[in-house]
């Protein structure tokens, strides 16, 4: 079977599993949980059916993997610590009404498939054709992930440690990375798939996983990732003061 058609079936199955879980559960937001494991799951599955075991393929593969399972792991966590379905999600259950069976298998599970299908597409295109010995655009792409994936998981252990305090209830972070950018775990996901973009540059039609980091830096800053999540805080008064001197996305020095 074709690599790509492959991987969009297995995708299709993944996530239609994971809707009768939802639906099981009462419970649509497990499908963050689902997104870090989609990617590992198409990296693996790819690699066993196409992958020759050359150094790009289990590079990729290795990034992929961490990535993926450390995001799965730090939200399944999170999720067992504040139980019960996430706003985002309620609010559109209880908006659907009727339509909500339906709509959330196509808007929100085979919707995430689609996504995790173009994001993962450095990583098909490398299974698919291993290219040529690792070299200086594998440096710099490997470089440019440890980057980002520092960001992300260091961003996100700074978080966790804040919402540990009590006396921090209800305040916003402004510490640490967060001190730097809004959305510092936005920032490490953004820049994490531009390093895969750039190991994907050498295999034969690499260029096309441009598509991956394009998406997800679309998605965060326009979509789903920033506008729906400060969306919450509109009528926060902390949240706009430090809005005033923090960057959306990008790292840098606080506006004074």
């Amino acid at each position: 079977m074709n690599l790509f058609l492959l991987t969009a079936l297995i995708l299709f199955c993944f996530m239609t599993l994971v809707f009768l879980l939802a639906l099981k559960l009462e419970d649509n937001s497990i499908v963050d949980i689902a997104y870090g494991i989609g990617f590992v799951l198409v990296g693996w599955s790819t690699f066993l059916a196409y992958g020759s075991a050359e150094a790009r393929q289990l590079l990729l593969l290795a990034l992929v993997s961490i990535w993926g399972l450390r995001l799965a792991a730090h939200i399944g966590i999170r999720k067992l610590k504040e139980k019960g379905e996430d706003p985002r999600y309620r609010q559109w259950r209880e908006s659907w009404g009727k339509t909500f069976v339906w709509r959330s298998f196509l808007q929100i599970f085979m919707l995430q498939g689609a996504v995790i299908y173009l994001i993962a597409l450095p990583a098909l295109l490398v299974m698919r054709n291993s290219g040529s010995p690792l070299g200086l655009l594998d440096l710099i792409g490997v470089l440019i992930w440890s980057l980002g994936f520092a960001y992300e998981s260091i961003g996100d252990w700074q978080l966790k440690q804040f919402k540990s305090n009590p006396e921090n209830r209800g305040r916003i972070m402004r510490y640490g990375l967060w001190r730097t950018t809004r959305h510092p775990n936005y920032f490490g996901e953004a820049t994490l798939w531009w390093g895969i973009f750039f190991i994907a540059l050498g295999v034969p039609l690499g260029w096309l996983a441009i598509i991956s980091p394009l998406l997800i830096d679309f998605l965060l800053l326009k979509v789903s990732g920033i506008p729906m999540l400060e969306e919450r805080y509109a009528d926060n008064p902390e949240f706009q003061e430090y809005k005033k001197h923090t960057n959306a996305l990008f790292p840098w020095f606080p506006k004074t």
